[in-house]
C-alpha cells in the first residue's frame, strides 16, 4: 500500500472512531510501529488529526464543538432525525456522547417536557440550550479523548437512575463481539448506562457496524434499536434482523 493509501485509511479509522491506538493501526496496515509514528507525524503537520501518546485523536469531533466540521454530518443528523422520535414527555432519558447524539441534542422538539441525563459535556450543553427540559450532568473525572465523565464516581450515580431509554454512542458494533470499545474506562460507564435503561438505542452510521475494538461493552442482543442514516429495508441488514436486532 502507497503512503497516501495508508495516510488515507489511517484517517478514516481516526474519524470513524475518534481514538485509534498505534498498536492498531501496525496491525491493520501490517506495517511497524515507526512507519505508523511517521505517518501520524505527517497527518499533524497536515493538521488533520491530534497526535497523543499511543495514537490519534479525531480533530472533527473537537471541531464539531465549534462548527459543521462532522465525519458524515449528513447521516449522523439524519439518525438524529429517527432519533427524535422516540421521545415522549416525561421521559428520563440517559445518553452518553459523540457527534452523533450532539446532532440529536441540537433539535429536541421545544415542546418536550423531560429530564436528560449525560455524561458527556458537549451533548450537556447542547441540552442546556431546551429551555423546556431538564438537564442533569454526571460528573467525575475527564476523559480528555471523548470529553465524557468517567469513573468510580460517575459509575455509582448512574447506578442510582432508572431511566425509560438511553442513546448509547456506539464506537464499533457487530453481531458476533457487540458494543465494543477502545476506552476501558468508558466501557465502564456505558455498560452501567445500558444497565440502568429499559430500552436501549444505538445510533450508528452504518460504517460502524460490522467492525469492533478491544473492549466489549455488552452484546448485541442488550441493544433494543439500532438506528442508522439508511432505509431499514436495505439488505445490509438482514443479518441484523435475523438475529432478532430492531433496524431503523
Amino acid at each position: 500500500m502507497l503512503k497516501e493509501e495508508r495516510k488515507s485509511v489511517i484517517l478514516r479509522e481516526v474519524n470513524l472512531h475518534n481514538k485509534v491506538l498505534s498498536s492498531d493501526l501496525c496491525e491493520l496496515l501490517k506495517v511497524s510501529e515507526d512507519t505508523i509514528r511517521r505517518d501520524l507525524l505527517e497527518l499533524e503537520k497536515e493538521k488533520k488529526i491530534i497526535r497523543v501518546h499511543g495514537g490519534a485523536l479525531s480533530k472533527s469531533f473537537y471541531l464539531s464543538l465549534h462548527s459543521n466540521s462532522v465525519y458524515s454530518l449528513d447521516g449522523k443528523q439524519e439518525i438524529a432525525r429517527k432519533a427524535i422520535s422516540f421521545l415522549k414527555n416525561d421521559m428520563v432519558v440517559l445518553s452518553t456522547g459523540g457527534t452523533t447524539i450532539i446532532e440529536f441534542a441540537k433539535i429536541i422538539p421545544e415542546e418536550l417536557h423531560a429530564t436528560f441525563i449525560t455524561v458527556s459535556l458537549p451533548v450537556a450543553i447542547e441540552y442546556t440550550r431546551h429551555e423546556s427540559i431538564d438537564v442533569i450532568f454526571i460528573g467525575d473525572k475527564i476523559s480528555k479523548s471523548s470529553l465524557i465523565s468517567v469513573g468510580a464516581h460517575a459509575v455509582e450515580q448512574i447506578r442510582k437512575i432508572k431511566a425509560d431509554l438511553c442513546f448509547v454512542g456506539v464506537n464499533a458494533l457487530d453481531i458476533e463481539h457487540g458494543l465494543t470499545d477502545n476506552d476501558w474506562e468508558i466501557v465502564q460507564i456505558k455498560k452501567e448506562i445500558i444497565k440502568s435503561s429499559d430500552k436501549v438505542i444505538a445510533p450508528v452510521i452504518t460504517e460502524k457496524l460490522d467492525t469492533h475494538q478491544r473492549f466489549k461493552v455488552c452484546d448485541i442482543e442488550e441493544i433494543d434499536i439500532i438506528i442508522t442514516e439508511k432505509d431499514n429495508q436495505d439488505p445490509f441488514f438482514d443479518k441484523y434482523k435475523k438475529i432478532g436486532v430492531n433496524i431503523v
